[in-house]
C-alpha cells in the first residue's frame, strides 16, 4: 500500500507538471497516511463483527481475485442492468461520445473523442445505499469506470484508472479531484480483466472497494463533495470512461442497514457476493 501511494504521488506530479514543493507535500501526506494504516493493521488483526468478516489491510491470497463487497449474507441486491438491454439507461450526450451497445451480457461503451458513458434514467436513492458493478478496460489508456453517484443532495464520482491509467479516488472532495485529495491511490489494471467495483454511501462515510480491497474510507462530516464539470451530465447516477473502450456488467444496488455504519473506520470488511 505504501508503494502504491509513492507511485501515485510520483506519476501524478510528473504527469501534471506540478512544482517540486507541491509534490513533496503530496508525497509526505501519502506516506503519513500509509504509516497510520500500517499501525492500525497491527492493532486490528482479523476479527468478526456480526455476520460481516473484517480483516486488516491486506486480503488473503485466496480472496484477492474474488469479486467482493460489504454485504450481509441475507441482503437483497436489486439489478440495474438485465444483461440484455439498456432499459433504464441512456447514452450520455457528452459530445463526441462513442456508441453504447449491449454485447455478450455487458454494456460496451466505445471510445469517444473524450468522454463516453451512460446515465440512469429512473429513480435512485440519494443516501444510505451501496452500488456494485463489474468493469473492464477493453482498450485504451485512461479511466474505464467513472461512477457518478449521489451523496445526499451532492454528487460525487469514484474514478478507476484515471490520469494515465492507474489513479483511483473520489472526485471531488472539498474541491480537489481524484488525483489531488486524501483518497488518491495508484493501482495497476490489466486490459481485458474484470474488476468488481463497489461504492457504499453511509451516513458517516463513503467507502469504496475494488474486488475485496477497500481503497476509500472518506468521512462525510465536515467535507463537501462534488464532481468535475465534464461529467455533469452523469448526474444523478452514471458511468463514464475517458479515451477508453469499457465494458460494464452485473450492476446492482441495495439499501444499507442502519447498523452497518457502526463498523469501525479503516477496517477492510468484505463478504463475497452471491449471485
Amino acid at each position: 500500500r505504501q508503494q502504491r501511494r509513492r507511485a501515485a504521488a510520483v506519476r501524478i506530479a510528473v504527469g501534471s507538471g506540478r512544482r517540486f514543493s507541491d509534490f513533496a507535500w503530496l508525497l509526505t501526506k501519502r506516506l503519513s497516511a500509509a504509516a497510520l494504516t500500517a499501525a492500525t493493521a497491527v492493532a486490528t488483526t482479523t476479527l468478526s463483527i456480526g455476520p460481516t468478516l473484517c480483516q486488516a489491510d491486506e486480503p488473503s491470497a485466496a480472496g484477492r481475485d474474488q469479486p467482493a463487497a460489504v454485504v450481509e449474507a441475507t441482503d437483497s441486491w436489486q439489478p440495474l442492468f438485465d444483461g440484455k438491454t439498456l432499459d433504464g439507461w441512456k447514452s450520455t450526450s457528452f459530445g463526441g461520445e462513442g456508441e453504447v451497445a449491449v454485447e455478450d451480457g455487458a454494456i460496451r461503451i466505445e471510445r469517444g473523442s473524450e468522454l463516453s458513458g451512460i446515465t440512469w434514467q429512473q429513480e435512485f436513492p440519494k443516501d444510505g445505499y451501496a452500488i456494485t458493478l463489474e468493469a473492464s478496460r477493453v482498450d485504451g489508456y485512461d479511466f474505464f469506470c467513472g461512477l457518478t453517484f449521489p451523496v445526499g443532495e451532492e454528487p460525487c464520482s469514484f474514478i478507476v484508472g484515471g490520469w494515465g491509467g492507474g489513479v483511483v479516488g473520489l472526485s471531488s472532495v472539498d474541491g480537489a479531484d481524484a488525483a489531488h485529495n486524501d483518497t488518491t491511490e495508484w493501482k495497476e489494471f490489466e486490459t481485458g480483466k474484470w474488476y468488481r467495483i463497489t461504492v457504499e454511501v453511509g451516513k458517516e462515510a463513503i467507502r469504496c472497494w475494488i474486488n475485496d480491497e477497500q481503497l476509500v474510507d472518506q468521512p462525510r462530516e465536515g467535507h463537501e463533495f462534488s464532481i468535475r464539470p465534464e461529467v455533469f451530465l452523469s448526474k444523478p447516477l452514471g458511468i463514464s470512461c475517458y479515451g477508453t473502450v469499457a465494458a460494464i456488467r452485473d450492476v446492482r444496488y441495495r439499501l444499507l442497514d442502519a447498523k452497518r455504519d457502526s463498523t469501525p473506520s479503516r477496517k477492510r470488511c468484505m463478504l463475497s457476493i452471491v449471485p
